[in-house]
């Protein structure tokens, strides 16, 4: 697979967790990658009001999601879940979106930061951050949703 480096634009990275979802983003150059306080999930999906605030405030253009595919490629009963949320997010925000491969990158970010496993989230906006960095350098451009089936 050949990877292209996406456009500048700054972008919303989410980490989608069961319990959590852990944020960063990026200036529209790509030269700064921040992270975000992490997001506690909640069933009613009004972590949503926060997301929005986050883009208006530091003007996304666009955002990712991390899909934890196995080592095949293949979706795995998390991927799905992430798959579902990240495609309610497009339909709630209405901006371009892409799905990035994020295998092992809770494994990258302990190693990396050398955080231990916390419960603040830390580590899920840490694995934010790396999925958004792996982005810029591979991509994919982001696009829309609408008849355009991703994954």
């Amino acid at each position: 697979m050949k990877y292209c480096k996406p456009k500048s634009k700054s972008i919303l990275s989410l980490d989608v967790g069961l319990k959590r979802i852990g944020l960063a983003y990026c200036d529209s150059l790509f030269i700064t990658v921040n992270i975000l306080p992490a997001l506690k999930r909640e069933r009613n999906n009004n972590e949503i009001i926060i997301i929005k605030e986050h883009i208006k405030k530091l003007n996304l253009t666009g955002f990712i999601v991390g899909l934890p595919l196995d080592e095949a490629g293949g979706m795995t009963f998390q991927a799905l879940d992430c798959k579902t949320y990240g495609e309610f997010l497009f339909n709630e925000l209405k901006l371009p979106f892409s799905f990035v491969n994020e295998h092992s990158s809770t494994w990258e970010s302990t190693n990396r930061f050398g955080v231990k496993k916390d419960k603040s989230g830390l580590i899920d906006s840490l694995s934010a951050k790396i999925i958004l960095e792996q982005w810029i350098q591979e991509g994919p451009e982001l696009k829309e949703l609408v008849g355009n089936k991703q994954i």
